[in-house]
């Protein structure tokens, strides 16, 4: 860590403890500090970044706005050119959301996870069967749907017979049954159906645990009653910004209120109206317009050209 003042800096250590941050902390104050910057490296800035937000102001920058010139590098090099770069001005900060906001992205990013992991065992569930010449999927539009999961839960359970699995259908399946009898006729081993089992437990896990998530992302949303604190922009700085630039007023809503308000968009449901308020949250006086959001969402065309040939 270093500090810098006008004319001469000073540099000290500290280790990544719960108590060697509390002592970084307390030295930061006697120093009179103020502002504090840091490289968003991995993920060793959160544990300094949550202990250090409530007193200071925090820039979490990226490594990559901030590169020394080439020559010898060592991390007290670092911290004293990154702290001469914030004396003057010269760090932009990356948007960093407030706790509750940062708390709703770990549920939502982890219920992501969970789904995909979800998908990658109903595919390995599939090629299992394919080893077993089990051509279920060409039948049924679901191999997890109601029909299916009872055809190869009788599967583990020792039943071979197509004819008598193709009857466990139900619904608009019923009018398959000569097509499933000869998509259930394969060559299932009692390996097959040790995998089939394997699997099907790990989905039904899967399942356990992101209903469990959908239960918390609710409860959480729910606790956040109140409108997120939004801090007020001085008259000179509204006055200071461009004509194009669009100053959008701090929300009346509450979290879940913007929930059900996505939930209304064509093609956005539920957990995608959640997943975009993790994201972006409803503070929208962190993006100056509507082009400044769509650009750091990264869904607006890039702009990278070098010696006259355009990369993006």
């Amino acid at each position: 860590m270093s500090v810098a003042h006008q004319r001469e800096s000073e540099t000290r250590t500290f280790g990544t403890t719960t108590k060697e941050l509390l002592a970084l902390s307390d030295w930061l104050s006697i120093k009179g500090v103020t502002h504090v910057a840091m490289e968003s490296t991995g993920e060793y800035w959160k544990p300094v970044y949550n202990l250090l937000e409530t007193t200071f102001t925090v820039l979490v920058v990226n490594a990559q706005h901030i590169k020394n010139v080439p020559g010898r590098k060592t991390d007290v090099k670092d911290a004293q050119w990154i702290a001469q770069l914030l004396q003057h001005g010269l760090l932009r900060g990356s948007f960093i959301p407030p706790l509750p906001q940062r708390d709703l992205r770990d549920l939502t990013r982890h219920r992501t996870t969970l789904v995909r992991e979800k998908a990658a065992v109903v595919n390995r569930l599939q090629k299992v069967l394919e080893w077993a010449n089990v051509k279920l999927a060409s039948v049924v539009t679901d191999v997890m749907g109601v029909s299916a999961r009872k055809m190869l839960s009788a599967i583990v359970e020792g039943q071979d017979d197509a004819g008598t699995l193709a009857e466990l259908a139900v619904g608009s399946l019923r009018r398959k049954q000569s097509q499933l009898e000869q998509a259930l006729s394969g060559r299932i081993r009692a390996h097959h159906r040790f995998l089939i089992a394997s699997h099907l437990s790990h989905i039904d896990f899967l399942d356990e645990q992101i209903t469990s998530f959908d239960t918390q992302i609710a409860t959480h949303i729910q606790a956040q009653s109140l409108p997120e604190a939004i801090p007020s922009s001085s008259q000179t700085e509204l006055e200071s910004l461009p004509e194009r630039c669009v100053v959008m007023h701090p929300s009346p809503l509450t979290w879940e209120q913007a929930v059900v308000l996505l939930d209304t968009i064509p093609g956005v449901g539920r957990e995608t109206a959640e997943l975009l308020l993790a994201e972006i949250g409803i503070d929208m006086s962190r993006f100056p317009t509507a082009a400044h959001l769509a650009r750091w969402a990264r869904v607006c065309p890039g702009n990278h050209e070098s010696a006259g040939k355009r990369y993006t």
